[in-house]
């Protein structure tokens, strides 16, 4: 009974993430879902990347995910983007966005009107990668402070994810770090993935993350 009660609510979140997919291909709106373990860095990628899509003219919605707190969403505020929060601490506090709350956020961000919509997640390398959220493309944000290790202890993120964005090289003299067994590792789990290498503290890069978006684009 408790298999098939797990395997009903996966199959509940999988559909209502089908009909996001239908939905979001019709208005020609691009849906990425951006994962990482907290800290990683999407917010401050975010901060750097949401001005170069605004003068390319890509009209964009973000959907912020966390447990608590709007502390996120008030860190991107100011670009005068459309921004819904959803915190999961209303209902029980879930490490994820499943499709159940992705589905309204959208219908709040009028997401017909949208190019764009960025999913931050909640910063979790496990319960995210699990649940569907309707999304497009999937990106996992990994920062250089977490360890070389990270792709193979949690494979089944990279897994899921188109793109693995390499956050904080800028702390690479810093480090005892070697970007090349991370990306081994990384490959080692899913051969085809992109790989990207930035720091969003000072905005290394980022314009190659800005050119994967608008190569992906629907319109």
């Amino acid at each position: 009974m408790k298999i098939e009660v797990l395997k009903n609510v996966l199959e509940v979140n999988d559909n209502l993430a089908n009909e996001i997919r239908t939905a979001t291909k019709k208005s020609n709106t691009l849906v990425i879902n951006m994962m990482s373990s907290p800290g990683s860095g999407k917010t401050t990628i975010l901060e750097r990347l949401l001005p170069k899509l605004l003068f390319n003219g890509i009209k964009t919605g973000i959907i912020e995910g966390d447990i608590s707190t709007t502390r996120d969403a008030e860190r991107i505020i100011g670009n005068e983007i459309p921004i819904v929060q959803i915190n999961t601490d209303k209902f029980g506090g879930d490490c994820h966005l499943g499709s159940e709350v992705i589905k309204p956020a959208l219908k709040q961000l009028e997401y017909e009107k949208l190019d764009l919509v960025i999913i931050e997640n909640v910063g979790n390398l496990v319960c995210p990668a699990e649940f569907d959220t309707g999304a497009d493309k999937n990106i996992v944000v990994i920062s250089i402070t977490e360890g070389e290790d990270k792709p193979l202890k949690y494979p089944l993120m990279f897994r899921v994810c188109d793109i693995a964005v390499v956050n904080k090289m800028d702390l690479l003299p810093h480090l005892e770090f070697d970007v090349d067994q991370l990306a081994q590792n990384i490959r080692q789990v899913k051969s085809e993935i992109e790989i990207l290498k930035i720091s969003a503290q000072t905005d290394e890069h980022v314009d190659e993350l800005l050119n994967w978006i608008k190569q992906n684009l629907k319109k």
